[in-house]
């Protein structure tokens, strides 16, 4: 399947793995990579080193283009941005946070720099400040999307935008891609389906829970990690969601934040306190993280909060990945030839 993205990148399908933290790991990433797609390494919840190792663990796995994720806005991003402009990786994908300087670097070495956009004024955005391609987040995805559906955010971004674009949000089979495709896509996202294969990084408990869920079991909110995010819909996820933050549990659960990232605590706080959006991010982010982790890493599903889109309702299974690109293809072509028989 040729499109201007698998073009651009020599890559055999528009399939991408989004970078999702503690579950897009070098083993999924290389994996998606040898399955001809594109797979994206998390660096959330890496320090420099670790992004560093990855980046080498990945290419011991495999010789074909892989990218790297990088949320900006978060303390250690630029250093992990800085290993990977060293390392030369292929793709640089990022979010939340001026990138002109990212921009330029990535384009140094020959690399393509991919925003994650959430409306057609991130887009526009992103494109006149020199982006190659863009990552297009509908309502529907795990995590952080915006307030509208892929079905609309795609045309409207398509029309605002001429760079490729990578549909994600409620993408997890062939027809999927082909409607992405359809609507303007150059390429799809499917979080929540690389999620639930043998290679992720995810628990198996948790890909376990993701094959058993309903597409409506989700909530989204903006009082889980301080931004609007779809979270698995669980008693322990609408407890945590239920009320929101006070302005002195918001500095308390900054200052947790600042040590769990091991970053000086009063340094981190005279600058948020003088940033109140900052401080109310890093303190849900200091709350959620524990949720986050007893689910994705210890496979809590009763006392932890996994990220997880409406796509939860199509998983049935965990195969490898490579089964997996299989079988997509295969619902491409029964998707191609229904077409083709519609007059």
């Amino acid at each position: 399947m040729r499109t201007r993205l698998t073009e651009r990148l020599g890559i055999q399908v528009p399939i991408v793995l989004p970078g999702m933290s503690w579950i897009s790991k070098p083993p999924l990433v290389a994996a998606v990579a040898e399955a001809g797609g594109l797979g994206l390494l998390a660096t959330g919840p890496l320090s420099p080193q670790e992004t560093a190792s990855s980046i080498d663990r990945i290419r011991e796995l495999t010789d074909r283009p892989f990218g790297v994720g990088i949320t900006l806005m978060m303390p250690g991003a630029a250093e992990n941005a800085r290993v990977c402009i060293e390392r030369e990786v292929p793709v640089v994908n990022y979010q939340l946070g001026r990138a002109e300087w990212l921009i330029k670097a990535v384009h140094g070495y020959g690399g393509l720099a991919m925003p994650t956009v959430t409306s057609a004024r991130h887009a526009r955005s992103a494109e006149a400040a020199g982006a190659d391609a863009l990552l297009v987040t509908g309502h529907e995805a795990a995590a952080h999307g915006e307030r509208v559906t892929s079905l609309v955010l795609l045309r409207e971004v398509r029309r605002a935008v001429e760079i490729p674009i990578v549909a994600a949000g409620g993408f997890a089979d062939g027809q999927g891609i082909v409607a992405g495709l359809a609507l303007g896509a150059d390429a799809v996202a499917m979080g929540t389906r690389f999620a639930a294969t043998q290679e992720s990084g995810l628990h198996p408990n948790m890909k376990k829970v993701i094959t058993e869920k309903a597409a409506h079991e989700t909530l989204y909110t903006d009082r889980f990690d301080g931004m609007w995010a779809r979270i698995m819909e669980t008693p322990t996820s609408r407890r945590v969601t239920s009320r929101p933050m006070g302005v002195f549990a918001s500095a308390w659960r900054a200052v947790v934040s600042a040590r769990r990232m091991g970053l000086p605590v009063r340094p981190v706080l005279r600058a948020v306190w003088a940033e109140p959006d900052r401080l109310r991010l890093l303190a849900h982010f200091g709350a959620a993280m524990p949720y986050v982790e007893r689910a994705t890493l210890e496979g809590d599903a009763e006392a932890g909060v996994q990220f997880v889109g409406q796509a939860q309702g199509l998983v049935e299974d965990v195969p490898s990945v490579s089964d997996l690109v299989a079988a997509l293809l295969e619902q491409v072509r029964e998707a191609q030839e229904r077409l083709a028989s519609l007059r």
